[in-house]
């Protein structure tokens, strides 16, 4: 396929499609006159939001409020599933680089995707608002073991025996 550039970023946002517990998560950007969606797993996004956190504090950033989330936009088709996710920052241009890897394919001579997307600091603060919001629109986290429950409940590990018998 080819590697990407989307320098800078028009727009970044994560996506979700489904009934919570069973959502599939998307990363959909635009820029350079293209518009790619790519499938990813919700431990992808939650790690690429742990490290911008970091990231921004390393850098000496502050994290202001910035304008409320947008609403996540509607995913379509993905142009392929995420199997790596790399961020960097540069710093001659002051802007942070968030590199997303394709699988390798199938066959030896198949070329592996990847897109480069070019971000300033008022993009990583406004996507990070953006994603928390998507990601924390799932299942509520039991206080006690912080699992996810369903509607129906879960079996908490952490009560397990701690009971009372009726």
């Amino acid at each position: 396929m080819g590697i990407f550039e989307l320098d800078p970023v028009d727009q970044i946002a994560v996506a979700a499609v489904g009934e919570p517990g069973q959502r599939q998560f998307f990363l959909v950007a635009r820029g350079s006159g293209r518009t790619l969606t790519l499938s990813c797993e919700k431990s992808q996004i939650q790690a690429l939001l742990l490290r911008l956190q970091q990231m921004m504090e390393t850098q000496g950033f502050e994290r202001t409020e910035g304008e409320p989330a947008a609403a996540a936009p509607d995913p379509g088709e993905p142009d392929w599933q995420v199997a790596e996710i790399g961020l960097g920052f540069h710093e001659a241009r002051g802007m942070f680089v968030l590199v997303a890897s394709q699988s390798a394919g199938e066959g030896p001579d198949e070329e592996m995707a990847s897109v480069r997307f070019w971000l300033s600091r008022q993009q990583v603060v406004a996507f990070s608002t953006q994603a928390v919001s998507v990601l924390s629109a799932g299942r509520p986290l039991c206080p006690r073991c912080g699992l996810p429950v369903d509607p129906a409940g879960h079996p908490c590990p952490v009560m397990n025996g701690a009971r009372p018998i009726f």
